[in-house]
């Protein structure tokens, strides 16, 4: 994983890009904000009081914001009451937006920073919901969704939806291939794309399998230029021989290395089973489609899951 990390450092390095931190409170959160803004990488910003801050970590690379004395305070509630037309009211905005993760999202709303990252004390939920409230999703695509990459040596492959989307319909799984193919390349993946299913090629005829075949046209129809192919089983997408034989033609079939599942149960499963079983490294949920990148740390994270996750969220704003 080092070695990914490595590459991404070259692209994001010396490029201004700031990324938010909410959780100015949490020692992980000062500890990689500290390295990242000594070493160069990115701008961050830590959201709290200076006074309040920890003294054991060098943060003088670091922009300290207080919500209570923010200079453009008054202009970020005009900006939120709009972006969430006749949702909130002004006197609404003003008291959500003292929350760390408001005020962090609009920070990232408004092109003050590039990118958010914050989950390591508070809930998916509370890092993902303004990011849908405020940012929201990119044109063309109706919902986010999350993936890991997947690293064993020199082996890289992206897996997704694994973290957000229980049962998934067609049209939402033919944006999610062609967002996991842009994911593929910002990692060095080539991607081919498989729809994954129990059936293969029209194996069976159920609706589970029917809506991974109306997924994939759909995806091939958005014309995207990537090679996206299914529905397939796994075996007929990452075994040479499986898919030569059960779908001839493919050119995605036996070498797959962009995998999209069909519901979250069979995501999340296959993730881990490929984690814990087969000794690779999982790295994520990454959270793509929003307009601007924001990523969910696990409340179990170190400080180095902190600077890595701040190292792609920095290189999804350069995407």
């Amino acid at each position: 994983m080092s070695k990914i990390i490595d590459e991404l450092k070259l692209k994001i390095e010396n490029r201004n890009i700031k990324i938010v931190f909410p959780e100015s409170s949490d020692l992980r959160i000062l500890e990689a904000a500290s390295r990242l803004g000594k070493e160069g990488l990115i701008k961050p910003i830590l959201i709290g009081k200076k006074e309040e801050l920890s003294n054991d970590f060098d943060l003088s690379s670091c922009e300290i914001i207080d919500p209570n004395n923010y200079k453009e305070f008054d202009k970020m509630v005009e900006s939120f009451v709009a972006r969430r037309k006749g949702k909130a009211t002004k006197e609404q905005a003003q008291k959500m937006l003292l929350d760390e993760n408001y005020f962090g999202t609009m920070l990232v709303y408004m092109n003050y920073a590039d990118g958010l990252v914050s989950g390591a004390i508070h809930s998916t939920g509370d890092t993902v919901r303004p990011a849908l409230q405020i940012i929201k999703t990119k044109p063309g695509v109706s919902r986010t969704f999350g993936y890991f990459l997947m690293v064993r040596n020199e082996e890289k492959y992206i897996f997704g939806d694994c973290a957000i989307n229980p049962n998934p319909d067609a049209e939402s799984l033919a944006e999610f291939a062609i967002e996991s193919a842009k994911a593929a390349e910002m990692f060095g993946i080539v991607p081919k794309v498989a729809m994954l299913s129990f059936s293969t090629n029209g194996s069976a005829d159920t609706e589970e399998s029917q809506k991974m075949q109306l997924a994939t046209n759909l995806a091939i129809a958005k014309d995207s230029g990537y090679l996206i192919d299914g529905e397939m089983q796994f075996d007929a997408a990452f075994v040479p021989s499986v898919g030569a034989k059960k779908y001839k033609g493919s050119k995605v079939a036996g070498t797959a290395n962009t995998f999209i599942f069909p519901d979250l149960n069979s995501g999340n499963i296959g993730y881990k089973i490929a984690q814990r079983l087969g000794g690779f490294e999982a790295m994520g949920p990454i959270l793509a489609g929003l307009n601007k990148p924001v990523n969910d740390l696990s409340r179990g994270c170190d400080s180095e899951d902190v600077y890595n996750t701040a190292i792609i969220t920095a290189s999804q704003a350069l995407i």
